[in-house]
């Protein structure tokens, strides 16, 4: 392990580099610039993206906030690079804290820091390996998750665990409102985790390859509703894939089946019929049926149309009892 160093009054500020692009590291990121401790002289993000209709360029999140805050930006295209890799051993940094980045980084990378490249990974890991594993553990029906703190190996976040912190997942929680608050847990378990780096203290406890489990990077697919799964499955993939890529089924119209995305959801004990069966619509929502139970959705939005209740779509567009979705 590198050689640590205890912080006092009179010790210079400690380099650090932040590497991320997903909002989810942007308090973390701010605990950083905030900090009395700890200096950013570099953040490392994703290369701008095209967004919306018109397709314009726009900086993440975190490239945003490191703007506004008189940090230099780097945006390689490959961090893989030898002229990014040099770049990034340039700025001498004693620590490299990375949170949703998006690229994997090579050993020499890795190897920059003095002390420590540290990943803030979303998953009580090693439970949840991977690019999603927020809605993997909602859609698991996990009571709870995490970030863990962990030092950064070649492979996929396979790297030894610092430590953890844990929060509950409740029957109401979407991906959404999970992503919120990680990204607050990601923030205070930084605070924990680099005193301890710097004054050479901090734990090191290997995974349990037995126990993992990878969670993929998520597509638009991965939100189909099995109408043949139970009530309680269909409503871990409602809450776990909303806001994106969104809980989706096929809704039939004269003009041919148009898709409906789904955003909540209620669990019906009653209601028997053919899997994904509307068993009633009305101003309560459309009762669905599923295997062993039935489902009412209540949030919903049609293909072309924007985000609305079901009472709303069944004003303009009637939805008949019998109707089979998917």
């Amino acid at each position: 392990m590198p050689d640590g160093r205890a912080l006092t009054p009179d010790s210079p500020r400690l380099r650090v580099i932040f590497m991320g692009t997903g909002e989810i590291g942007v308090p973390a990121l701010t605990w950083l610039l905030d900090s009395a401790e700890w200096e950013v002289v570099a953040v490392v993000s994703q290369p701008d993206k095209p967004v919306g209709r018109k397709q314009e360029l726009r900086a993440s999140a975190i490239k945003q906030l490191a703007l506004e805050r008189g940090v230099p930006v780097l945006q390689p295209v490959k961090m893989r690079a030898p002229e990014a890799v040099a770049e990034i051993v340039a700025w001498r940094a004693d620590v490299i804290v990375v949170m949703a980045y998006g690229q994997i980084l090579p050993k020499a990378v890795l190897d920059a820091p003095r002390l420590a490249c540290l990943n803030l990974h979303a998953s009580l890991l090693p439970r949840w390996r991977g690019a999603a594993p927020i809605q993997a553990a909602i859609a698991a029906g996990d009571r709870a998750t995490g970030v863990t703190v962990m030092y950064m190996a070649e492979g996929l976040d396979t790297g030894d665990i610092l430590l953890m912190h844990e929060t509950p997942i409740t029957d109401t929680d979407t991906g959404g409102s999970l992503h919120d608050r990680l990204a607050g847990v990601a923030a205070a378990a930084l605070a924990e985790a680099l005193p301890l780096v710097a004054a050479g203290r901090a734990p090191r406890t290997a995974q349990e390859e037995a126990r993992a489990n990878y969670a993929p990077k998520l597509s638009r697919e991965n939100g189909l509703i099995d109408w043949k799964a139970t009530p309680a499955q269909i409503d871990l993939r409602i809450r776990a894939m909303n806001p994106w890529p969104a809980a989706h089924t096929l809704l039939p119209t004269p003009a041919g089946p148009r898709q409906l995305k789904v955003f909540a959801d209620s669990l019906q004990g009653e209601g028997a019929g053919s899997p994904g069966e509307v068993l009633r619509a009305d101003a309560q929502g459309l009762l669905v049926a599923a295997q062993g139970g039935a489902v009412l959705l209540t949030d919903i939005q049609l293909e072309g149309k924007r985000r609305m209740k079901v009472s709303e779509l069944l004003n303009g567009h009637p939805i008949a009892p019998g109707t089979i979705l998917g």
